[in-house]
């Protein structure tokens, strides 16, 4: 299982189902139930399917402003290419979950022998 690692203010958004697209400079190709991981904490606090990810024109960023709840522009965000990651069914733990990554994580972390903490 695979945890995503997310500033505090979004990851709280997604897990309480308000942030539907997570933005990022390159396509995900992992799919299924994620741990949300709030960045500094080496907790996971809930989880999230990522169901799909793509590539979102320049002149589409607006359109998508309810999903991502980015206020900005488009060239205010320094990426070249612009993706969605789909995100559904957020479950926010009424206790958070302790695990430890190794240094220099900074997107991705490895949740492998957390599932059954996390019960799927």
């Amino acid at each position: 299982m695979k945890g995503l690692i997310i500033k505090p203010y979004w990851a709280n958004k997604i897990l309480e189902g308000e942030k539907t697209l997570e933005i990022r400079s390159s396509n995900a190709n992992i799919r299924g139930t994620i741990g949300v991981i709030i960045s500094g904490t080496s907790k996971v606090w809930g989880t999230v399917e990522l169901v799909d990810s793509f590539l979102i024109p320049d002149k589409d960023f607006e359109k998508f402003k309810d999903e991502h709840l980015i206020d900005c522009k488009r060239e205010d965000i320094p990426y070249k290419n612009l993706y969605a990651w789909k995100l559904e069914n957020p479950k926010k733990f009424d206790e958070p979950i302790k695990y430890e990554h190794k240094l220099g994580c900074v997107k991705w972390v490895n949740l492998d022998g957390l599932e059954n903490k996390i019960k799927l």
